[in-house]
């Protein structure tokens, strides 16, 4: 989801939608009815070209809601029916109507007229605190504010490997589509990718011979950046690149050499600086055909393998490292990576070593969105939802303020846009953050309530058996279109309790705990539904992230991810995990942080690293995600 535009400090109420007018007097299409996605009555035609809907009471629209209205023409006669989508911009809606009453909002498509009637809130109370009837805004709504996208530069000669490196470890194609035409580069050139706008590129050819201005260049642009007073202008990190020599071969030119020694010196500033050494597998081909082979006789391919890493190991500290420190001293960091084969935890470990120097030289905001914008390893995504939620709202662990008088569907609203805006999928259609699977997630919670599935104690472990329940699923369907079937309601959300206003504070339990004629403690049901919700939502997108491999998603992807979560033995353990963890609390360990860090310890737990979503995505069977389908496939009884 994109971060919205609207300035952050100014208070965002909802909108209340009273009537939805659809006139067609100036077009020559025959509008027989029209469905607003909210609302899943079709409101049919009748005489005159507009149709109108009431609602009543009005329905809500949040900042972040998906709107839409589909029109259904009749062509040929009438013998054939025409379907058309009219999506509407809400964060547009929200910057023309803000709070005020009884305005309209238009919107004219190929001649059809939509006029949005908007009213005042019908259920606010006249002593309603003022911050009791503002929208509750997402917490990665400020971080986006202040720093909209991950900002680095990446230096490096022609053919280094910079374009599949950047393509790796932010899931885009084409990085540096001009890095190779002569003349047309600028350091100051943005690259900013459709497929990923959560980084900034800027690139710089690096300090090639006959280059003597290149230094200069990349000085004063990272000196000028650095001055900049906006975090979201300011350089985050850089990634210098080389290519491992071969033996005899020089690692560095001399502008590298004084580009590292003004670094040394201290002539850069706090800004990090990897150097990143490319095509590590080259090197570990290289050192494998040196391998004395009467030496390897009895060993096992494992064996080799480490055997071979550890001299590989050895070359690189020789022909990279050591000449390195050289100039920049010993604590300069520095990664070997490759794009190409069973290698993806070494982009794993440049993106932890980037994330970890960017928090603690640029700010926590920036290496937030360093996790955001990186799409190679799932526990630094899990990482920053735990940074993210720890700022505002997982408070309601330990205190009712953050949620204060509202109902648990809002609640579980601004959880939900937290933890997909982190996760940063190719979703331009918004499918993450629609009512539908929000509904899901919730009626999945709802399963909470029917007692314990599994040992409380089995491990956590995010692995093999949920390969294994992926390569069921897949097994069992009746062809490569059949449509993903999943066993939860998702065109309604059936539990009462999402309507109920959220409630906890520590004389809210004592009072409970007090009316229990046996002595026992009350069920903090609220806190058990958002722990099972957070959890949920973040292991479906960490399927997600398996199956996706990068990819635009569909409907039918998302719908695959999440009856893989619910149909595995995962699903089982953590509801148990919650319901044993909840009858074990105490009233004091209520209201205090328990709660909170029992969440953190779970999600922890169940992540997966970069090398390990690599191993599970290569146990997987082949499962056409790319066409899309309804939500609302249900399953037969």
């Amino acid at each position: 989801m994109a971060a919205s535009s609207l300035d952050a400090s100014t208070p965002v109420y909802p909108l209340y939608i009273s009537g939805v007018i659809v006139d067609f007097s100036n077009s020559k299409k025959n509008v027989e009815s029209f469905e607003l996605r909210k609302s899943p009555t079709p409101i049919k035609s009748g005489a005159g070209k507009a149709l109108r809907q009431a609602f009543s009471p009005p329905m809500k629209l949040s900042l972040g809601d998906t709107f839409s209205l589909q029109v259904q023409y009749k062509k040929w006669f009438g013998i054939k029916t025409e379907y058309e989508d009219i999506i509407f911009d809400p964060e547009d809606m929200f910057r023309v109507c803000g709070a005020r009453e009884g305005q309209e909002y238009n919107k004219v498509h190929k001649n059809i007229t939509i006029v949005v009637e908007l009213s005042g809130n019908p259920t606010t109370e006249a002593n309603s605190s003022p911050d009791e009837t503002l929208e509750l805004r997402p917490t990665t709504d400020e971080i986006f504010r202040k720093c909209p996208q991950f900002r680095i530069l990446v230096i490096g000669k022609t053919g280094v490997g910079k374009s599949s490196l950047i393509n790796h470890a932010f899931g885009v194609q084409n990085a540096i589509a001009s890095h190779d035409k002569p003349g047309e580069v600028s350091i100051d050139d943005e690259f900013i990718s459709s497929q990923n706008n959560k980084f900034v590129l800027h690139d710089s050819k690096g300090f090639e011979p006959g280059e003597k201005d290149n230094l200069k260049i990349v000085r004063d642009f990272i000196d000028r950046r650095r001055k900049m007073p906006c975090l979201k202008d300011q350089l985050h990190a850089v990634w210098l690149c080389f290519e491992i020599p071969r033996a005899g071969g020089r690692l560095l030119e001399t502008g590298v050499e004084q580009f590292l020694t003004s670094k040394h010196e201290g002539k850069l500033g706090n800004i990090p600086i990897v150097v990143v050494f490319t095509k590590y597998d080259t090197l570990l081909d290289r050192v494998e055909r040196t391998l004395d082979r009467s030496s390897l006789k009895g060993m096992s391919k494992a064996d080799i393998q480490e055997l071979t890493k550890k001299n590989a190991k050895d070359k690189l500290q020789e022909v990279c490292v050591a000449p390195l420190e050289k100039f920049a001293g010993s604590d300069i960091p520095h990664v070997a990576v490759s794009t190409n084969g069973d290698h993806e935890e070494t982009l794993g470990r440049l993106i932890q070593t980037t994330e970890e120097l960017v928090r603690n030289h640029v700010g926590t905001d920036a290496s937030v969105m360093t996790s955001v914008a990186q799409r190679v390893d799932p526990a630094l995504k899990i990482k920053a939802s735990i940074e993210v939620g720890k700022r505002k709202y997982w408070k309601a662990f330990t205190s009712s303020v953050p949620f204060k008088n509202r109902s648990m569907w809002d609640c579980l609203h601004v959880l939900h846009t937290d933890i997909v805006n982190v996760w940063n999928f190719q979703d331009p259609n918004g499918y993450l953050c629609s009512p539908e699977l929000r509904g899901l997630m919730t009626n999945m919670v709802n399963e909470l309530d029917v007692g314990p599935t599994a040992d409380a104690n089995q491990n956590l472990k995010f692995g093999l058996s949920m390969v294994g329940t992926i390569a069921g699923i897949a097994s069992a369907l009746a062809g490569p279109a059949a449509p993903i079937i999943v066993p939860i309601a998702v065109s309604v959300v059936v539990v009462k309790w999402v309507h109920e206003v959220y409630q906890q504070s520590y004389v809210l339990l004592l009072i409970l705990y007090q009316e229990n004629n046996d002595g026992s403690l009350p069920s903090c049901a609220a806190l058990l539904r958002f722990m099972e919700y957070i959890i949920d939502l973040t292991l479906v997108l960490q399927t997600l992230y398996l199956l996706s491999e990068n990819q635009e998603l569909s409907r039918r992807a998302i719908k695959f991810a999440v009856k893989s979560y619910h149909d595995s033995p995962m699903n089982g353990r953590v509801r148990n995990r919650i319901q044993e963890y909840d009858r074990q609390l105490t009233l004091r360990k209520r209201v205090d942080r328990d709660s909170l860090d029992q969440l953190i310890e779970l999600l922890q737990s169940c992540s997966i690293s970069a090398k390990e979503a690599s191993d599970l995505r290569g146990s997987l069977p082949a499962v056409d995600l790319s066409s899309d389908e309804p939500w609302d496939t249900v399953e037969k009884s």
